[in-house]
């Protein structure tokens, strides 16, 4: 696996996103307006939570669509050990109980797991939690991660 292909793959998934949620709003706005929907009373609102529903999923698709562009723009830098883990980093973490993740930091709006033959790597933002204990992090540090009340350890096993 690859930094181009984890760039594609999110794109394509983005992608597949944005077109479920224009198509969500579109059918929202068709039960909205559709005739049989005209409220004929005060308590007749399936018209009105339809036009909530279109407009939420308009904004939705216009998150993924900010995300798409800001996925578009970048371009990850090499890994650089002086400054550590960075946006465009793939990391290997390993926790107390010795089980690995592999971790991709990308731009934000990006967050998904993908998959390729039997290798997992995590999508996350440098605005997770995860993402910001990593930040400037090398091969070999520590990560510590408070979750609500109980914190979670790792170490850097390796970034590229």
């Amino acid at each position: 696996m690859d930094k181009t292909w984890l760039h594609e793959q999110v794109l394509a998934r983005l992608a597949e996103d944005l077109r479920q949620a224009e198509q969500a709003a579109r059918t929202a706005h068709e039960t909205a307006t559709h005739e049989e929907n005209i409220a004929e009373n005060k308590y007749d609102t399936l018209g009105l939570e339809a036009a909530y529903l279109a407009t939420g999923q308009v904004r939705r698709a216009e998150a993924i669509a900010q995300a798409m562009a800001g996925w578009r723009r970048f371009r990850p830098a090499a890994y650089d050990a002086d400054r550590g883990i960075q946006l465009g980093a793939w990391v290997c973490l390993v926790d107390a109980a010795g089980q690995q993740q592999q971790l991709y930091v990308g731009p934000p709006g990006g967050t998904m797991s993908l998959t390729r033959g039997d290798q997992r790597v995590q999508v996350i933002s440098p605005d997770a939690p995860l993402g910001q204990a990593l930040l400037g992090k090398v091969e070999g540090d520590d990560v510590s991660l408070q979750l609500g009340a109980s914190r979670q350890w790792f170490e850097v096993l390796w970034a590229a």
